[in-house]
Formats: structure tokens, C-alpha cells, sequence
């Protein structure tokens, strides 16, 4: 296994340039979507009715089963599709398509491969900021790249890369525009146990020093539990809904160590995995057309369908 780097104090980073972040309460509502089965003789419904209110600066993780539409909302939420029926908000406005103020990080990492880590920053810097000279983008990518702890990759490929740095190198450039969301689609569903560990609280001091509003897909229950503000559980699709939001009242800031000692961390996660797995039922033929929409593989700390 390749060792990552450690993370720089984020104290002795260079000063941000700018911070165009401002606001960021995010607003899911009523947003139903179908798509067209596989049988050709309708439609099926991947969830419907979801409403869910994410205020400035919090962390929501959504769970549930495969085929619930956990990735088709966020890609709906992120611009890259629209709903069937209702509506996505930022601020109050209405999202039409894809926008600076919304960045995703994928769990295929995403990176541009003919491009240097540095440059896959930089080119989302300068359509982040166009007034910017060079060396403007220049002195605010590297600032980003040394919080994420890859001050000395900038000149490497993504092929040259582990799999936790290429998710650093994500993260990095999705903070670096300074959103007012971060959509988080399975982050750190390629990574291995340890190094998600270390990138899961890189992340957690970026979002401290940025204050986006945060969404994350997760199969993880321990992960959400460790990440999140709210917990949002979706049942089954086809026709998913949102059947509960959890509050994680655990005092940040929060370890792994401290966690596992916790009772109410034991409590959370029973009644997260007790929902899970009174969800959990075999797929049917009518699945099919939620499953290819929303087919992740499962982390060692979830409940598999």
C-alpha cells in the first residue's frame, strides 16, 4: 500500500486570495423522477416526493439502498439532470444546470489525465475567478493544493498518482472555487480503509475552513456518522422517499477513537442499520431501471442489498 502524505498545518498555508462563498442553504423540494423502463411500456419511478432543506455550512449525508436514487438526486441537484417534478434551490434560486456554486467529487476521481495535478486545479480556478492574472490562479491553486497535503505532486499526472492522492487533488479543486455546495458522490468508495480515514478528516478541517454547505452519497454508516450534522435515510426505490433525517448530536470535533467508546454513537448506528436492514428486501424486475441509475459497490461498514 502507498503511504500518503501527511496534511500541513493549515495555519502555515499561504493567505486565500478571495472567498466568493457566501450563503449556500441548499433546498430539495418535491422532486420526483422517472425514467423510462427497460420493458419499454412505461415508466418507473426512482423516488418521488423528496423534500430536504440543508442550511448554510451543514454536513448531510443521504443513505440508503442501491436503487433508491441516491446518485441520480445528487447529479439532479448538481445540475446534471433535471428532476421529473419539483425543484432544486440554492439561495432561493432555482437550479437550471451545472454551476461553480455547486462542485461534485466523484468517486472515479474525475481527474483530467493529460493534465498535471497542478493544471486540474488551475483550470477550475480560472473559470472560477476570470478577472484573475496568472499569477493570481497561480498563488490560489498552490494554497489549495498544500491544504490538501500536495504541495510536492503539482507537477505529476493523475496515472502517476494512488488513489488517495487523486482524490486529494478532487477535493482540492472542488474547494478551491469556493462553492457555496460540495456534492460528495461516494468520495472515498475506491480508497482503502486507512487512507479514507486520514483524507475523511483532511475533509472535515477543509469544510471548517471553507464553510460549504456539504451532500454526501454513502453507503458508510460510520463514515456518515463521523462526517455528518444530519443523516438522511431513503427507502427502497422504485418510489423512494425520505423516510427519516437523523440528527448526529456527537460534540465536534470527533475521532474514530472517541466514537467507538461512545453509547450514543453505538445507538446511532443500531437504529441507522436496524432501518437498513428492515429496508432490505430482493430486487425485482422492477428495479432494473433504478439500479442502473444508482449501482455503487457496497464499503465493508454498510448493509448490502
Amino acid at each position: 500500500m502507498q503511504l500518503e502524505m501527511p496534511t500541513p498545518d493549515l495555519q502555515s498555508a499561504p493567505p486565500a486570495e478571495a472567498d466568493q462563498s457566501s450563503d449556500g442553504q441548499l433546498s430539495v423540494r418535491n422532486a420526483s423522477k422517472f425514467f423510462p423502463s427497460l420493458t419499454g411500456d412505461g415508466q418507473v419511478c426512482v423516488f418521488r416526493d423528496v423534500s430536504l432543506e440543508i442550511a448554510n455550512g451543514e454536513f448531510v449525508s443521504i443513505i440508503g439502498h442501491s436503487g433508491c436514487g441516491k446518485s441520480t438526486l445528487l447529479n439532479i441537484i448538481a445540475g446534471f439532470d433535471q428532476p421529473t417534478s419539483g425543484e432544486i434551490l440554492v439561495d432561493g434560486k432555482k437550479v437550471h444546470g451545472p454551476g461553480l456554486d455547486r462542485m461534485v467529487v466523484f468517486q472515479s476521481f474525475a481527474l483530467m489525465p493529460w493534465m498535471s495535478a497542478f493544471d486540474n486545479v488551475r483550470v477550475a480556478v480560472r473559470s472560477a475567478f476570470p478577472s484573475w492574472d496568472s499569477k493570481q490562479v497561480a498563488q490560489h491553486t498552490t494554497r489549495y493544493l498544500h491544504l490538501m497535503g500536495l504541495t510536492d505532486i503539482g507537477k505529476k499526472m493523475p496515472a502517476h498518482l494512488s488513489g488517495g492522492m487523486r482524490q486529494r487533488v478532487g477535493l482540492a479543486r472542488a474547494f478551491a472555487v469556493q462553492p457555496k455546495a460540495l456534492l460528495l458522490d461516494e468520495p472515498f468508495a475506491q480508497i482503502d480503509a486507512l487512507t479514507r480515514g486520514s483524507i475523511q478528516d483532511e475533509l472535515i478541517r477543509m469544510w471548517d475552513v471553507a464553510g460549504a454547505t456539504v451532500c454526501m452519497v454513502t453507503h458508510d454508516v460510520d463514515e456518515a456518522i463521523l462526517l455528518s450534522d444530519r443523516i438522511a435515510l431513503m427507502t427502497n426505490g422504485p418510489e423512494a422517499r425520505v423516510a427519516e433525517i437523523v440528527d448526529i448530536n456527537i460534540p465536534r470535533p470527533r475521532t474514530r477513537e472517541q466514537l467507538i467508546e461512545s453509547d450514543d454513537y453505538m445507538r446511532l448506528r443500531t437504529r441507522i442499520l436496524r432501518f437498513l436492514i428492515d429496508h432490505n428486501r430482493r430486487p425485482t424486475a422492477l428495479d432494473d431501471t433504478a439500479h442502473a441509475m444508482d449501482a455503487y459497490p457496497q464499503s465493508d461498514a454498510s448493509v448490502s442489498d
